[in-house]
């Protein structure tokens, strides 16, 4: 009896959650059925379709914009200071703030509070700003560079210990190209920090050489000599003046210091060709160029013994 009892009661309670779910079914169906899809549309989905539209439109066309105004900014830059690293990070800085307006510009018409957004914004730059200082540094060095000009692109320089052209400026680090063909990145804080020579800046430089010669030689026919060198190379300027003197007399030789004035695209050319010149020409002359020797001079019937002396 017990059994039959519960078995009843089990039934009940099932068929009642059944009759249940069937009627909250039926209720949520009449709800939506009965719901105005006019009053949807115009409370809904119209006003934030709209603005999620615009949004999308506002990104879109201002991204566009950014990048034109960004490049216009940059050409003036170019057109007014001829400096391509300048019209480069003009272009880079004024795109990526562009950009940001135009996200804020998006977000607000999203209804999203943007003046938090800017707080937030604020807050994750000074948390960035002392997690990369060393970038900053940099950044900051890069932006004295572009102030002061010591160099452009394609200039010939020493900075940082490494010797290169320059290739491009970015805003971290600056590439250069060195004589054999190597690219080098150096950090823009260390070439701010650094002494910088800048071997293509004037139009001129002058050639340092130093030629030796023997004691026994004629200072005057070798003066002559390289002066006729200097005289028949075209490269060579006449205004200044090359510069022939003794400029110094050392332990095995008279050295004679050389200092001819050159147009700077032709520095290294006419300083090898100059060195193989006068080299022909001395030996043509008989003037000899010496090289670290030692003499011994012994006084007459003297004898030197090698080796070990007999007991």
């Amino acid at each position: 009896m017990t059994t039959q009892a519960d078995t009843v009661t089990n039934s009940g309670v099932v068929e009642a959650v059944q009759n249940l779910n069937v009627k909250e079914a039926t209720k949520v169906i009449k709800e939506v059925g009965s719901m105005d899809f006019q009053m949807i549309l115009e409370q809904w989905i119209i006003p934030y379709g709209t603005k999620i539209l615009l949004a999308i439109v506002i990104y879109i066309v201002g991204k566009f914009l950014a990048r034109v105004l960004s490049r216009v900014l940059g050409r003036i830059v170019l057109a007014s200071s001829k400096d391509e690293m300048l019209q480069s990070f003009v272009s880079s800085m004024s795109y990526f703030l562009f950009l940001l307006i135009v996200v804020i510009a998006s977000l607000s018409q999203l209804g999203i509070n943007t003046s938090s957004l800017v707080a937030l914004i604020g807050a994750a730059g000074l948390a960035i700003g002392l997690a990369l200082q060393n970038s900053l540094q940099n950044f900051a060095a890069g932006v004295m560079i572009l102030i002061f000009k010591p160099f452009k692109k394609g200039d010939f320089i020493e900075a940082a210990g490494t010797s290169g052209k320059v290739e491009q400026m970015g805003l971290l680090v600056l590439e250069l190209r060195t004589g054999d063909n190597k690219t080098v990145l150096v950090p823009n804080g260390k070439v701010f920090a650094d002494s910088i020579t800048n071997y293509s800046r004037n139009e001129t430089r002058r050639i340092d050489m130093i030629f030796d010669i023997s004691y026994d030689a004629d200072i005057e026919k070798a003066k002559s000599i390289i002066a006729q060198v200097l005289f028949d190379d075209e490269r060579v300027l006449n205004h200044p003046e090359p510069t022939i003197a003794v400029g110094n007399l050392a332990s095995n030789s008279v050295q004679l210091f050389v200092r001819p004035w050159v147009q700077t695209s032709q520095y290294a050319s006419t300083q090898f060709d100059l060195l193989e010149k006068v080299k022909i020409e001395f030996d043509k002359a008989n003037i000899s160029i010496p090289y670290n020797q030692l003499d011994l001079h012994f006084p007459d019937q003297s004898t030197l013994t090698l080796g070990k002396p007999k007991s």
